[in-house]
């Protein structure tokens, strides 16, 4: 087998365009790839692999002026199974939509398409992207969680099965299986890209977000869907000079393990010895209510977008899904417009809090290493408070836990700094020395 699976996102786009590597070798060596590991992976929900191979084989009798416009010329990208994707199975993990075929793509998908990458297959999501777990395995341990919702295709990019994946976030379903995996998972700020053509779950904290193994990578992928007047570079150079970071433990520091406190310490110790500035400090006394605020507007909304159809079908739906949107169904109207106007302050209370001069804030992407079990898909604690106030987080890998599992850290910038995440992280980045997944 050839090693090309390896390459990242900014390389493997580079020798496409620059005709060093045919579309149809590389295509080759990920479908060698996926022979070899899908079976215990379990990543994706679709692929044909004569259609990928006929996609590539096309491409290498491009012309060079063709490769050259298009930025991922030739590039295959995973793309989770609740984003339409026109004439290809979009299932959202619900058997009620098995075989459900749209006729029409998501605007990301339409974008990444027109930017020279096509979908290479759909990634296996949780059921409706909520919680329950889904048959995708971590590729470091096939005994452990990957994470969810975006289950399939963190564990796409971890395995070598692709260079880069879409995923949704809701509450943590980027950041959260990024990190189990060991990846880079990026979640742009709220509102930044568009939603058409996703599933909703609840339409005011669903983003998407993507996969990769490098930040850069990360930002390549994020501005090929993102459009010219998103603002977000494909180009992640690091920051010139060192940071100032805001180390901050959270509200939900209780639920972290020994492993990620012991690792959160030592990425501080690190950073500073780089040249980072890093104040300890607390996020004002008001977001100790966040995660209840978050709980509240999420499952308010997902059980009114859900309401007629599980009306007419409730049994397509585990029990799990089904109790939490009976949770959403109990909230009023009172209390969902309450909740909005915490929601509302807590983001002024943030912006204020990033004005005294924080490149960005730090802090744990997860409460340690992946579950030792296929039956949950982990707490998403770490990432409820910034998908509540809709600033932009990307995770990236730092260590190992006593299980030989990822660990990482969570950066999170101002709402509308995505640029300047990217840049800090990929500072922190070159810092953090991490060497993925081998076998």
């Amino acid at each position: 087998m050839n090693q090309f699976f390896r390459l990242g996102l900014h390389d493997v786009a580079k020798r496409l365009r620059n005709g060093k590597l045919k579309p149809s070798v590389y295509i080759k060596s990920l479908l060698d790839r996926i022979n070899e590991l899908e079976g215990a992976v379990q990543a994706w929900q679709w692929l044909d692999r004569d259609r990928a191979m006929a996609v590539a084989k096309k491409a290498d009798t491009s012309a060079a002026a063709l490769r050259a416009a298009h930025p991922l010329y030739g590039i295959p990208i995973g793309v989770k199974d609740n984003i339409y994707t026109a004439g290809i199975p979009t299932e959202m993990g619900c058997c009620l939509y098995q075989n459900y075929v749209p006729d029409k793509s998501a605007d990301i998908v339409t974008r990444i398409e027109k930017s020279g990458a096509f979908v290479f297959g759909k990634t296996v999501t949780t059921e409706a992207a909520f919680m329950m777990p889904s048959k995708t395995r971590n590729p470091w341990n096939f005994q452990h969680t990957p994470g969810g919702s975006s289950s399939g295709s963190a564990a796409a990019v971890a395995a070598g099965f692709v260079p880069g994946a879409i995923g949704t976030q809701t509450n943590g379903s980027v950041i959260r299986p990024a990190a189990y995996c060991g990846i880079i998972g990026y979640k742009m700020t709220r509102g930044l890209i568009g939603v058409d053509g996703i599933m909703p779950f609840s339409p005011m904290f669903d983003q998407p977000g993507v996969f990769a193994r490098s930040v850069a990578d990360s930002a390549l992928l994020a501005s090929s869907f993102a459009g010219p007047r998103s603002g977000i570079s494909p180009n992640a150079a690091p920051l010139k000079n060192a940071p100032r970071l805001a180390a901050v433990r959270s509200p939900s520091w209780y639920l972290a393990g020994r492993e990620a406190r012991i690792q959160f310490e030592a990425d501080i110790s690190r950073l500073r010895s780089a040249g980072a500035s890093i104040d300890v400090i607390e996020l004002p006394g008001d977001f100790d209510r966040a995660h209840k605020v978050h709980r509240t507007i999420m499952l308010y909304e997902a059980a009114r977008v859900s309401r007629a159809i599980r009306d007419e079908f409730r049994g397509y739906f585990s029990d799990f899904l089904i109790h939490a949107l009976e949770e959403g169904d109990r909230v009023t109207e009172t209390q969902f417009r309450d909740a909005v106007k915490k929601k509302n302050a807590l983001q002024n209370s943030f912006a204020s809090f990033m004005d005294r001069g924080y490149s960005a804030v730090i802090t744990p992407p997860t409460t340690g290493e992946a579950p030792n079990s296929l039956h949950v898909t982990g707490d998403p604690s770490f990432c409820s408070i910034w998908t509540l106030i809709g600033a932009p987080a990307i995770t990236i890998p730092t260590g190992l836990g006593p299980r030989g599992l990822p660990l990482g850290l969570q950066i999170i910038s101002a709402v509308d700094e995505d640029n300047y995440l990217l840049a800090t992280a990929a500072w922190c980045e070159r810092h953090s020395p991490f060497k993925g997944l081998t076998s």
